[in-house]
């Protein structure tokens, strides 16, 4: 093995997939959604990010008020790009006045083919019903352990009831 191979191998070594989903201000440039998409994609494309996937995920009403924003469009966008990159992007959304809220979800490799053939559809899969077990039962089921309503503390562990 050369040197040169060597190098390439180190340097595509550290080379990930990522899921991004931006909430985008559409206010600020009058619902022209593809103004905010160029500049999202100047972010990414500064930093030698390689876009696979970029989509407008859905434009709703947030549950909370975000930079005094009561609405934004959720875009989500499926990028290649190496893992020390990935903190100069970041700082780039937080001074992009259109970009409200940012999350970057790591892919796992075994996973990525699989996600960006679910990304690919025309209708996000979030979106689409569920469907019901071919037996016709529910998934959930109410185990031995009584009711899910139980009281207090939560945190996963057993509950314990006095039944004296």
């Amino acid at each position: 093995m050369t040197a040169n191979a060597n190098i390439e191998s180190v340097s595509t070594a550290n080379v990930n997939v990522y899921e991004c989903m931006f909430l985008l201000d559409t206010n600020k440039v009058a619902g022209n959604t593809t103004e905010l998409s160029n500049q999202v994609h100047a972010i990414l494309e500064k930093h030698k990010a390689e876009i696979l996937i970029s989509r407008p995920w859905d434009d709703r009403k947030l549950a909370y008020t975000v930079k005094g924003q009561k609405k934004a469009l959720y875009y989500l966008i499926y990028i290649k790009i190496e893992g020390p990159n990935l903190a100069a992007v970041e700082h780039d959304c937080l001074l992009n006045e259109n970009v409200l809220r940012f999350l970057f979800l790591k892919i796992d490799p075994k996973l990525t083919d699989v996600m960006l053939s679910l990304a690919r559809e025309d209708r996000p899969v979030a979106l689409q019903t569920v469907q019901q077990d071919p037996t016709g039962e529910d998934y959930f089921q109410e185990d031995d352990r009584g009711s899910r309503r139980g009281g207090g503390g939560g945190g996963g562990g057993r509950r314990y009831d006095s039944k004296d």
